[in-house]
């Protein structure tokens, strides 16, 4: 039987690799996989998510600099880079075209393994981070009807 901490560092492994198939053989059938950008459950709904990353970020590296001790659930933060040179989705549906630039985002991330498989992994990041690494400011939207305007 494999250490969880070893199947957490293999899946980091294919990850980087960008290999499909073997991170995908990491996850159970039903496994979820929740992110800022949204939740996806069971394989092909992951294997979308993480297309989605590899096509937007081509160089797309994931570097752990912290573990937790203990394996219920797994904890490390970790920071994640590459190059914007793909259309990003953003998670209102639109997207965003490739700017060129090299993003370095902190994240953290909590991974239950179950009978050697990833069962449920929780990824933590700011998207304001992100996004504004990518050039992207923030807006503000207008005011909702009825609400005071002193203070908001």
């Amino acid at each position: 039987m494999s250490d969880p901490w070893d199947i957490r560092r293999r899946l980091s492994d294919l990850i980087n690799a960008h290999d499909m198939s073997g991170l995908l053989r990491m996850y159970s059938p039903d496994a979820v996989l929740v992110a800022p950008a949204g939740i996806a459950e069971g394989r092909d709904e992951i294997a979308w998510f993480y297309e989605q990353a590899f096509c937007a970020f081509p160089d797309y590296r994931q570097t752990a600099w912290l573990e937790v001790p203990g394996d219920d659930p797994m904890v490390r933060e970790w920071v994640f880079t590459g190059t914007h040179l793909g259309n990003l989705l953003l998670p209102d549906g639109r997207e965003v075209e490739p700017t060129g630039r090299h993003i370095t985002v902190r994240a953290a991330c909590m991974t239950y393994v179950v009978d050697e498989m990833v069962v449920t992994h929780r990824d933590y990041y700011d998207q304001l981070e992100l996004f504004s690494q990518l050039g992207f400011g923030l807006t503000e939207l207008p005011r909702a009807a009825g609400r005071a305007s002193a203070g908001y």
